[in-house]
């Protein structure tokens, strides 16, 4: 339930970081900050897991700013589980149908890079619930984009529903056309329409 309230961090500029499983929301935070700092996505996976004594409960996923991914799932992460990582992509999963779902999202993601970036993402999700999705019912979903503003220019959640990745899914076609709107109010507020 609500998965994304706790699941999904990422800053302009900075990066984007997963964690999953036994999940820890402070992890979250902390891949940033590092990120920040100039460290890459395999030396925060690194930082944090490395000497963590509750590393073993943890899945964590790092993008760095140059788009490089780096995952880590610990010994105690429920199978079946999986990892897909590449440049500009991570996808990871617990409690999985098959381990084929990561795999399959990332396919998703990759196959038609002149989409935009909300659309290859929910297209990965339809894709990972394809494959087989989670082996228990899923009821959460969360769509999360930043860009150049200081703030997220897109956060959608299912945080309870029958088929999340479905309503998740009409609610981004609703949402698409307004986006643009909604980021002028708030940067160029003199100028944006009314709707």
């Amino acid at each position: 339930m609500a998965t994304g309230a706790r699941v999904a961090f990422c800053a302009a500029g900075i990066g984007a970081a997963l964690t999953q499983h036994r999940t820890d929301p402070r992890l979250g935070p902390a891949a940033l900050a590092l990120l920040a700092q100039g460290m890459d996505a395999a030396g925060v996976v690194r930082q944090l897991m490395d000497n963590n004594p509750e590393a073993r409960w943890r899945q964590i996923a790092v993008l760095d700013r140059t788009g490089q991914g780096a995952v880590f799932s610990g010994a105690r992460t429920r199978p079946e589980m999986s990892e897909a990582a590449g440049p500009n992509v991570c996808a990871i999963g617990n409690l999985l149908a098959s381990a084929r779902v990561p795999a399959a999202m990332r396919v998703a993601f990759d196959a038609d890079p002149a989409l935009p970036l909300p659309e290859r993402l929910v297209r990965a999700l339809e894709e990972g619930l394809a494959a087989g999705g989670d082996m228990m019912p899923l009821h959460s979903a969360h769509l999360l984009v930043v860009d150049q503003a200081p703030f997220p220019v897109i956060d959608l959640r299912i945080d309870w529903h029958d088929e999340p990745v479905t309503e998740l899914r009409a609610l981004w076609e609703r949402f698409a056309p307004l986006a643009p709107v909604f980021l002028q109010r708030a940067l160029d507020p003199d100028n944006a329409p009314f709707l």
